[in-house]
Order: structure tokens, then C-alpha cells, then sequence
């Protein structure tokens, strides 16, 4: 087998996205995996038939979601191209910016790993129920794709706080911590601490605070049609046994959709108290355009820079003439009307028209970062970027002149005038000069020992948002998070368990029934593992496709038993058997 599924839409994946691709590694499964796996989708699609939308059931079939068995990239990959759909493995929670673009383009992101029998109900963690369940299966729907798609496009350009990152990286430890075995639960419930002191946190939403919000009211927990009688389409419903009900009830006030849903947080951790009502599909495009108005994607100006300087991350500002700047944003200065006439970038930087690099002005050229002065210049009412070939000569615009202007704001240039690039209008867009000062009142913004100085033409900044304009300016545009600790060892009672679920699971899918076989699993996880009671389940169906009417008998009072002695469990060995009646 090989190790990584392919599509020609994950071939055609930029480099910093490819990263987060691994193989699944689907021989790691174990016929517990597979048993939780068949007994969640079993239970959910009995449940769901009933409160999913229409587009749920439809899109098991079209997507390749098997009941009875964990899914394979290949087999989902080999359908979801029929739809214009990809999916790829990760680690577990990637980058929120990373995780959005995936979407815009059009490739569902999958966490390979699934919840352990203990979390079979809910997990925080990603995992392939929640991804494959949950996700795969609506996008079969062309409106609710396409709002995927979208609102990927627009994710992956809001812009992170500090705060987001301290976020990102505290529920991904949390649920690395909960899915791995033997984990203490006072390192879980310290991680769990971390998560909820953050939470609640008193910190202005960030854009992508913001977005991860919608997302969650949306496509994590979202319901359609009416207040009194909605449907389920968000994957986090789709994929809890537990909330899928829960949701149904009067318990959980139901709110219609709205903008609003931007500013209203979510704990992770815990059942949701409210959730939003879409009328329909194409009504949460409607909002996501009305969000997207208010990001600095469309605003920029200097809240827009602000807030790049803020996240501490790469970022992009595009100028009126369309030149775009992409680099970590440090510095800026402001007028009396707080229009940006200075900006300053640390670190390697990019200068772009369009989505694509400037010939000669990658990371390379500036690698120790970028500054300019922008606006108009003082007592002249036409912008550089519009003037002409006969305006500039007027004001002494020429390739190798010494020239000496001043802008509104105050900020003055002196210097070697070389050369200027232009964008495919014809309008100025970058003026290169040597031996070069920039002065702004008391302070020297550029020597000409810096070297040569590339001046940024634009009346003002048109836009703001995460990332680069042109992806490939970048190697690491994402940091990649460390790999999740791999726990191999497993104790001899964990390893006769798995045995005896795979020989159980053999004995279904060849429909051999032997009473006797049935009886001595049976005995023995009652002696060897009395706490577990999906395998007695499994058990039960056997004995019942076999008719041994007195082992089945005997199987349903050790169930009873079990449901005495753990009531948290009850519920689970209920839905369990009333599956195995219908």
C-alpha cells in the first residue's frame, strides 16, 4: 500500500500546505479502533436518519463512508473527486490559518487518529469519526460546499492575535493528552485548567477568533430549517453520539443565525448551551459576505496594519497602486487622521503585484526587512502612482537624477533616483534610488549606508490580512507543530484484548457463529476485563445472527449487570442493543 492517497487536487497543494500531509498508516488500526468506529457511525446514522439533513445520508454513500469499517484516504479520495473534493491525513490539529486554506482548497483535512473506547461519546481531539463522519459527508451537498470553500478562502486570510496562538496551542496539547493511553488525570485536568483559564480570558476577538467562531456555530455546530423543527449539519453534532442529542432537546436554546454568532464564544470542553439556526445554505454565504465586509481584508488601513503588527506573523498589506508587501509588520507611523505614512517590516520580506513575487524582490533581496513612506506628496494634488510620463518629468521624475521630495505627512526623501517598476496599468508601483535619506522630523527612517532604498508607491493601504500575497515567497509560511508523542508500548492485558475483538470481528464478517467460540470470549473478558462492554455487544450480535438463544439471554443479563455497576455507561449498552433489535 502506498503511503500517501493522491488526488489532482492534493498534487496541486502548495509546498507549505504539503507539510501537514502524512500517510495514514491504516494497519495501525486495531479491531478496537474498528469496533468504536462501527459502533458510533452504526448509532449515529439510526439517530441521524431521523434529525440530519436530507444531504447526510445521501453523502455517506457519495463519499465512501463505510459502517462497518474505518475509512481509507484512497477509497474516500477515489470518490471525492467525483464531487470536486479531496481528503488528506494530519497530525491531529494543525495551524488555523493552515487548516482554512486546506478548505479553500476544496481538500478536507482529516485527523487520522480516532477517540479511545473511554471517549467514544465526545472527544476535543480531531479525529477521522469527527472528520470523515462528520465532514465528508455534507460536503456532498454543492451550496454547502462552496460555502466551505469560501469561507476557507476567507479564513485563511484573518488575522491571528497572540492570544489565538497561546489558544491554538493549549487545546492541542489537551487533546493530545486526552488521547493518549495511560495519560495521569492530573496532567489532563492541568491541560484542561489551561484551556478554560484561557477561554475566559477578557481579550478583544481577534479577526480569526472571530472566523473560528462562525465556523463553529456553522460548520462544527450548526442546525437548518426552522427554530421548532431544525435539521443537523454541523460535523461536531454529526459526529457525538451524545450531542446529537442533546441538541434535540429543549435543554439547548436554539438562536436564529446571524452575524452575531461572530462574538459569541464556545467552550470546547463542554456540551454547547446554545446553537444557531440557519433557514438555509446559501444564507450562511449572506453572512460570511457580511463578515467579510468588516474584516481589514477589505478595510486595511491602520487598524488593518495594526493588527498584522500585533499577530507577530507574516502578513500582507496591499497599497492602492496594488503593490503588496508581504513580512512581519513592526512598525508604523500615523498622521493626525491616522492614515499610515510609515511602515516597517523585520525579517525576511516579499514585495508582490497580483499574487506574484516581483523579479528581484523576494526574501532574498530584502531579508532584513522593508520600509516606506506612503501617501501623497506635499503641495501636489496628484498621487504619484497617477502620475504620467509628462507629470513626472514635470516634477523631476527621472532615471538617474538626485531628486528631493516631501509628503504631507512630513516625511522627506533625498536621493539617486535609478529606476521605477510599473503595474500591467502602466502606473508606478516601486521607485528604487541609491545614496538615499529618508528623514521623519527628528529621526533618520533610512541611511544611505542600508544600501539601495525601494520606495513603496501608494496613496494609502487598500487591505490587511494573514499570509503572503505569493505563497511561494515563503519556505515555512506555517510553522509546523511538533509531531504528537507516538505511544507503541502496550501492556499483555491491552494486547489480548485486541485479540479478542479482532477474533470477534473475523467470526462477524465471515459469518461464522460458534456458541461455544462465543462463550469463551465472553468468560474470559469477564474475568480479564470486566470494565469493558463493547466487545460483550459484538457478542451479543453474534449470538443472536447464530440463534443461541441461552448464550444471548446470558449476554444481556451480564449487560445489565454492567449497567448497574456503571451507570455512566448505561445509556451506550442501551442504544447498543436497541440497534442490534432493529
Amino acid at each position: 500500500m502506498k503511503t500517501i492517497a493522491s488526488n489532482p487536487l492534493i498534487d496541486r497543494l502548495p509546498p507549505h500546505l504539503k507539510q501537514f500531509i502524512k500517510p495514514q498508516q491504516y494497519d495501525n488500526y486495531t479491531a478496537i479502533n474498528q469496533a468504536v468506529w462501527r459502533f458510533v457511525i452504526r448509532k449515529s446514522i439510526s439517530y441521524l436518519s431521523q434529525v440530519a439533513h436530507e444531504s447526510y445520508r445521501d453523502g455517506l454513500e457519495k463519499t465512501g463512508i463505510s459502517i462497518n469499517r474505518i475509512p481509507s484516504m484512497y477509497g474516500m479520495n477515489r470518490i471525492l473527486k467525483a464531487i470536486g473534493w479531496a481528503a488528506v491525513a494530519v497530525d491531529g490539529f494543525i495551524p488555523p490559518n493552515a487548516f482554512m486554506e486546506f478548505q479553500a482548497y476544496k481538500v478536507l483535512v482529516i485527523a487520522s487518529d480516532i477517540r479511545q473506547l473511554e471517549h467514544i461519546e465526545y472527544t476535543p481531539a480531531p479525529d477521522i469519526i469527527h472528520e470523515a463522519a462528520g465532514h465528508a459527508p455534507i460536503i456532498a451537498n454543492p451550496d454547502y460546499a462552496e460555502y466551505l470553500r469560501r469561507f476557507g478562502a476567507i479564513g485563511a486570510k484573518a488575522i491571528l492575535s497572540a492570544h489565538d496562538n497561546d489558544m491554538y496551542n493549549a487545546v492541542r496539547a489537551l487533546s493530545i493528552l486526552k488521547e493518549t493511553p495511560n495519560t495521569p488525570q492530573t496532567e489532563i485536568d492541568a491541560a484542561n485548567a489551561l484551556v478554560n483559564e484561557l477561554q475566559n480570558k477578557n481579550v478583544a476577538p481577534s479577526e480569526m477568533a472571530q472566523i473560528r467562531n462562525l465556523h463553529w456555530w456553522t460548520v462544527e455546530y450548526g442546525l437548518i430549517g426552522s427554530l421548532d423543527k431544525p435539521k443537523i449539519y454541523g460535523a461536531g453534532l454529526l459526529s457525538s453520539i451524545g450531542e446529537s442529542r442533546w441538541c434535540m432537546s429543549n435543554k439547548v436554546k436554539k438562536i436564529p443565525y446571524s452575524i452575531k454568532a461572530a462574538t459569541q464564544g464556545f467552550d470546547i470542553t463542554k456540551p454547547q448551551p446554545q446553537l444557531y439556526v440557519t433557514p438555509d445554505f446559501s444564507y450562511l454565504m449572506e453572512v460570511l459576505e457580511e463578515f467579510t465586509s468588516t474584516m481589514a481584508l477589505r478595510k486595511g488601513g491602520f487598524r488593518g496594519l495594526q493588527k498584522l503588527i500585533d499577530s507577530k506573523k507574516i502578513g500582507t498589506i496591499e497599497l492602492s497602486t496594488g503593490l503588496q508587501i508581504s513580512g512581519v509588520f513592526t512598525q508604523m507611523i500615523t498622521d493626525e487622521d491616522n492614515k499610515v505614512v510609515f511602515f516597517k517590516t523585520e525579517g525576511p520580506t516579499a514585495l508582490a503585484n497580483r499574487e506574484k513575487e516581483l523579479i528581484g524582490h523576494g526574501t532574498t533581496a530584502h531579508q532584513h526587512g522593508f520600509s516606506s513612506p506612503i501617501g501623497k506628496l506635499k503641495g501636489i494634488n496628484l498621487a504619484i502612482e497617477d502620475m504620467g510620463p509628462r507629470d513626472l518629468k514635470a516634477y523631476n521624475f527621472y532615471d538617474n537624477k538626485r531628486i528631493a521630495f516631501e509628503y504631507e505627512s512630513g516625511i522627506t526623501v533625498e536621493g539617486l533616483n535609478i529606476t521605477g517598476i510599473r503595474n500591467l496599468n502602466g502606473k508606478l508601483i516601486l521607485i528604487q534610488f541609491e545614496d538615499c535619506t529618508v528623514s521623519y522630523k527628528d529621526d533618520i527612517l533610512f541611511k544611505p549606508e542600508y544600501g539601495t532604498f525601494d520606495l513603496a508607491v501608494g496613496s494609502e493601504i487598500v487591505s490587511a490580512y494573514a499570509g503572503s500575497a505569493d505563497f511561494r515567497s515563503f519556505d515555512d509560511l506555517y510553522h509546523l507543530p511538533a509531531p504528537k508523542p507516538v505511544s507503541t508500548e502496550k501492556n499483555p492485558a491491552t494486547n489480548k484484548l485486541e485479540a479478542l475483538y479482532l477474533k470477534t470481528r473475523i467470526a462477524r464478517e465471515n459469518k461464522c457463529y460458534n456458541e461455544s467460540e462465543i462463550t469463551a470470549i465472553s468468560e474470559q473478558i469477564k474475568a480479564q476485563h470486566p470494565n469493558d462492554w463493547l466487545l460483550h455487544l459484538e457478542l451479543l450480535e453474534l449470538s443472536k445472527a447464530g440463534n443461541f438463544d441461552s448464550l444471548s439471554s446470558a449476554i444481556v443479563v451480564y449487560l445489565e449487570h454492567l449497567k448497574s455497576q456503571q451507570p455512566n455507561i448505561a445509556h451506550l449498552i442501551n442504544s447498543g442493543m436497541l440497534l442490534l433489535n432493529e
